[in-house]
């Protein structure tokens, strides 16, 4: 009975409702390796010339969820045979427990997917030493995108900048074939963002971008990214579900994810710590159809309100633990 009340509550949490029936979320009986009837839309990275997935899995805080750890690799798996081909990890999420989860299923499927990892360390040398860790965990001896974890203020960009700051190392990493591009990543500060994207050769950049418009990073750092043809990953997109439910600035998965892909963004990346919520975004990325100007509007307004909370929740956040497990009780 608390199971099943559980996912109602998440179910009405998310905005989809009562009406759309728990059933619709069951994963049915598939096949390990089956083909999806229809594949999953795919886009140009930017200037990396690579094409992606729509949707990503992000191997964050919400993929440790899967306590255990084949439940884990089976999760990602599927995702991957699903037509997920962009794969987001870090150092930080359970200080290297996800990348070695991840390094696992590397062995087998490390052709299928473009593979990201993010470092935290602000010294050149630490970066490297802890980007030789995270190659060991990853079971690779290179990555497809490395970013500079989190990126704050303007006091933190300074630091990266520094001539022994993390900025030099991720330079070198590149240069060494450690990773075939690199980028940054920040939900924070949009302006800030931006000037890092306008000062620095990086390939990629990863934000948040949602209807809350959180941090100014859909109207400062997306048109400068834009501007330099750099690959976009679009993440934050239920703000760690401070977005999703229903009443005043809230909104459900399908209405954000649609907005954050419906954005001049290569990718989305999303959490999905049950398989039912996997398949679930499966299905609305095979059958996306961008919103139109009006409705972005629309949904931007409605979402407005969440923007200033939602701030301030993200002030020095670095994806761990959710404080909302309850949402997620299977």
């Amino acid at each position: 009975m608390g199971k099943d009340l559980s996912r109602r509550k998440f179910l009405e949490k998310i905005g989809l409702g009562a009406a759309t029936g728990a059933g619709a979320w069951l994963l049915k009986d598939v096949a390990h390796g089956e083909v999806p009837a229809k594949p999953l839309p795919t886009r140009t990275l930017g200037r990396t010339g690579s094409k992606v997935s729509i949707l990503a899995f992000g191997c964050g805080s919400r993929f440790l969820m899967y306590e255990q750890e084949d439940k884990a690799l089976a999760a990602l798996n599927h995702a991957i045979d699903l037509g997920i081909t962009y794969v987001d990890t870090a150092y930080a999420y359970g200080d290297g427990k996800s990348e070695s989860r991840v390094g696992q299923v590397m062995v087998t499927r490390r052709k299928d997917v473009w593979l990201a990892t993010k470092i935290p360390d602000r010294t050149r040398d630490e970066f490297l030493r802890r980007l030789e860790g995270s190659l060991k965990r990853l079971r690779v001896d290179h990555v497809d995108l490395l970013h500079i974890h989190s990126l704050g203020q303007a006091d933190d960009l300074g630091k990266i900048e520094a001539p022994n700051g993390a900025l030099k190392g991720l330079l070198e990493a590149r240069e060494q074939k450690m990773a075939r591009f690199i980028g940054m990543t920040s939900h924070t500060n949009g302006e800030v963002m931006a000037q890092a994207i306008q000062r620095h050769d990086l390939d990629c950049v990863q934000m948040a971008l949602n209807a809350s418009r959180n941090g100014r990073f859909e109207e400062l750092a997306l048109p400068a990214a834009n501007k330099k043809n750099l690959g976009v990953i679009a993440m934050k997109i239920t703000g760690q579900e401070f977005l999703l439910g229903n009443g005043t600035g809230k909104a459900d998965i399908n209405s954000l994810l649609r907005y954050s892909v419906s954005l001049p963004v290569t990718t989305a990346v999303v959490g999905m710590p049950h398989l039912e919520m996997l398949e679930h975004n499966v299905d609305v990325a095979r059958n996306f159809s961008a919103y139109s100007e009006p409705e972005m509007d629309r949904l931007r307004r409605d979402l407005a309100p969440a923007r200033e909370g939602l701030e301030h929740n993200l002030v020095g956040h670095l994806d761990g633990p959710t404080r909302t497990p309850h949402l997620f009780t299977a």
